[in-house]
Order: C-alpha cells, then sequence, then structure tokens
C-alpha cells in the first residue's frame, strides 16, 4: 500500500508495525475532525487560487462521504495506512481521481494531525468539563436531600469537629466546578490554529491564508511564529492531562470517604446492590469496587501525565516522531476521566446514609466550646482553649 511518502522502496514490515504501533487505531477517534480540518484546508487553497473549484467540490463531497462512513463503521483505518490522514487521503484520491492529491499542498501531516487533535481536544475538555458539573449536581442532590443528617468532620482520621452530609457533599461538588474551570483553562492552549505551519516552518513559495483556516475552524488564533507550533506540542496535552489528574485525585478522595464510612466498622451509608459486586467465597459480600477502582484510577490518570511530560523532555526543536507517542497518554487520560463522570451520577444518587449508626464523640464541640467562652468571658482564646482542655481531662 502507498503512504504519503513513498518514493517507490518498499518498507520492512516489521518497521511498519514498530512505527505505527497503535497510532493508526488511535486515529479513529480523529476522523471526523481531520476531515473538518482538511475541508477548511482546501477551501482555502481555492481561495488562493491554488485549487479549482471542480477540485474543491469533489474534495469536499468526496470528504463528507467517507467521514459518514467512518461513522457508521463502513471502513476503519488499517495499519497498512500508517496513521489516519494517509488512510483518509488514500481512499479520498480512490474515490475522486487525482483531485484527492491536490489536497495536501500547504500542510504536513505534523500540522494536519495536530489540527485535527486541537478540535479533538476542545470537544472534549467541554464535554470533560460538563461531567464534572453533572457530578457536582449529583452531589449537591446528596446534600440536599441527606440535609439534617450530622456527620462527624475528621482530622487524622480523628473526629475533630461537627459536619454534615450536606458540607461533606458540598465540599467536593465545589472542588468539582473548580475542576471544569480548569479543564476550561487548557483552550488557552488548544485554540489555537496550527494549519499552514506545515513541518515546523511554512509553506515557502506558496500563498496560505492562515487566517481563513482559522476562522473556519473557530480557533481563536493563529500560532505564531510557525516554528512555535512543533515546541508547543505536549504541552497543551500535559496540561489537559494534569487538570484529568486533579479532577480524578477529588473523586478518588470522594472515593475513599465512601469506601470508608460504608465498612461495617462505619456504618454510616449503605451502596446499594446494583452499585456493589459479590464475593467468589464469602455468601455475605457486597464489595464497593466501583470506588475502590475509582480511588485506584487517579494514580492511571497521573501515570498518563507523567508519561506526556517524559516524551518531550530534553528533545531537541523541531518535529520529532517521538511525539507520536504523546496521544496514547492522552487518550488514555480523557477515556478514564469520561467513564468515571459518566457513572458517577447513578452511583452517588444510589448512597443512602444510615443516621442511627452516625455517632458524635461528645468532645467533638470543644472547639465551639473555647470560642463561646470568648465571646461570652472576654478571655483570650489560648486561654479559653486550656480550661476546654483541662475540662475534658478532668
Amino acid at each position: 500500500m502507498t503512504r504519503l511518502w513513498d518514493k517507490g522502496v518498499p518498507l520492512d514490515a516489521r518497521v511498519l508495525e514498530y512505527t505505527a504501533g497503535e497510532d493508526y487505531a488511535l486515529d479513529e477517534r480523529l476522523v471526523a475532525h481531520d476531515v473538518r480540518a482538511s475541508i477548511a484546508h482546501a477551501q482555502m487553497l481555492h481561495t488562493q487560487q491554488l485549487l479549482s473549484a471542480a477540485d474543491l467540490a469533489a474534495i469536499r463531497d468526496g470528504l463528507t462521504g467517507l467521514a459518514a462512513e467512518h461513522a457508521r463503521g463502513a471502513w476503519r483505518i488499517e495499519l497498512a495506512d500508517e496513521d489516519g490522514q494517509t488512510a483518509l487521503e488514500r481512499r479520498l484520491t480512490a474515490r475522486i481521481g487525482a483531485a484527492g492529491a491536490r489536497i495536501h499542498l500547504g500542510r504536513s501531516r505534523n500540522d494536519q494531525v495536530l489540527a485535527a487533535v486541537r478540535l479533538y481536544l476542545r470537544e472534549a475538555l467541554g464535554t470533560l468539563s460538563d461531567g464534572a458539573h453533572t457530578v457536582a449536581a449529583a452531589l449537591d442532590a446528596l446534600g440536599a436531600r441527606a440535609a439534617n443528617i450530622v456527620l462527624p468532620g475528621y482530622t487524622h482520621l480523628q473526629q475533630a469537629m461537627p459536619s454534615s452530609v450536606a458540607l461533606w457533599a458540598g465540599g467536593f461538588a465545589a472542588e468539582l466546578r473548580d475542576d471544569a474551570q480548569g479543564l476550561m483553562a487548557v483552550l488557552r492552549r488548544v485554540d489555537q490554529n496550527p494549519l499552514g505551519s506545515a513541518a515546523g516552518y511554512g509553506t515557502p513559495g506558496l500563498p496560505i491564508d492562515r487566517e481563513a483556516t482559522r476562522a473556519a475552524l473557530g480557533f481563536a488564533a493563529i500560532q505564531q511564529p510557525v516554528t512555535a507550533v512543533q515546541l508547543s506540542r505536549g504541552k497543551a496535552e500535559a496540561q489537559v492531562l494534569f487538570e484529568i489528574t486533579l479532577l480524578m485525585q477529588d473523586l478518588g478522595r470522594f472515593a475513599a470517604d465512601v469506601v470508608l464510612f460504608a465498612t461495617s466498622e462505619f456504618g454510616f451509608l449503605t451502596l446499594g446492590e446494583a452499585f456493589t459486586t459479590g464475593s467468589s467465597i464469602m455468601p455475605q459480600k457486597r464489595n464497593p469496587d466501583l470506588f475502590e477502582l475509582l480511588r485506584g484510577r487517579s494514580a492511571s490518570a497521573q501515570a498518563c501525565l507523567t508519561e506526556a511530560l517524559a516524551i518531550c523532555a530534553k528533545l531537541p526543536s523541531g518535529y520529532h516522531r517521538d511525539l507520536q507517542l504523546l496521544k496514547f497518554p492522552l487518550f488514555r487520560g480523557i477515556d478514564l476521566a469520561h467513564a468515571t463522570l459518566a457513572i458517577l451520577p447513578a452511583a452517588i444518587e444510589a448512597l443512602q446514609f444510615r443516621p442511627s449508626a452516625i455517632r458524635l464523640d461528645p468532645a467533638i464541640h470543644a472547639a465551639e466550646e473555647a470560642n463561646r467562652l470568648v465571646v461570652t468571658e472576654g478571655i483570650p482564646f489560648r486561654e479559653a482553649y486550656r480550661r476546654v482542655a483541662a475540662k475534658l481531662k478532668g
């Protein structure tokens, strides 16, 4: 099979298998975005009198048809394609002839794939942010329906001050909304048009209009200069994964509380049989596997971040094939977050607190008592602190 860079010398099949890796399969999620960016690029070429109206129409119709067929599962990217860019151009050329071979004028696979990734990330960030808000709303609903249930507030896993289900759930909800804002803040790096930078040094001799593709694709800005485009690779990806790591850590801490509160020793809540699993040997067991795996997957998110950072560390300027490897941790981290956010609203709705099982240590009001003494007697807080401590000790 002919690839975009083929010059007539056959490639050793082992080299193709190693260099393509799983990249061709990862590109499946980018096809629709690649088509959109390719149509914008073709329209720009036509406007710049580098592509005829007939060729533009054939390219637009051909790519639109290919995208629809891909969405229906009629074709998939193959290892022999090497990547999604080759798969699209090969199929387009087979369908419409020479016009398909003209679409690559003024671009490289480097800016082509980066444009598709950034369009995908814009969509994914919005979905993840919405998902975080949905889980936050589920936590607010939990707090509202259990508004009158008290909980001990813990420091060092010791009862410290009075709290409530509403305060507990509300704290996590607030942090998830903060995570949602953090995810959308990544747009500062994502929302820049890389098209026209080609392999990193522009398109010498061609009147490429980068503003035209920026406007067509809705990017906020053109990434300038062209040499910055390849230097920026890995930064938006790492920032996405950093925000996902923070999100997953917040959800992991929530899960840790749920697992603890559901133990027979605490007994503060029940999980519901639909969201627990059984034991293969102990008939009485219902296990909080969902929340345990959620807790554990915060480590997976952090591993994706570490991998993305390490891939780009100390690379020289310009494009390097190493950058292809960013897709795996990026997509894995996004998928982990998507799956977690999707299941949590229903799991949270199934949580049932058991007020009868919740016992507060009488000493939990000690700080409140010290504050009362300060207000009613006008004594320094440290004196009030010592009085209350002595009373509890005696």
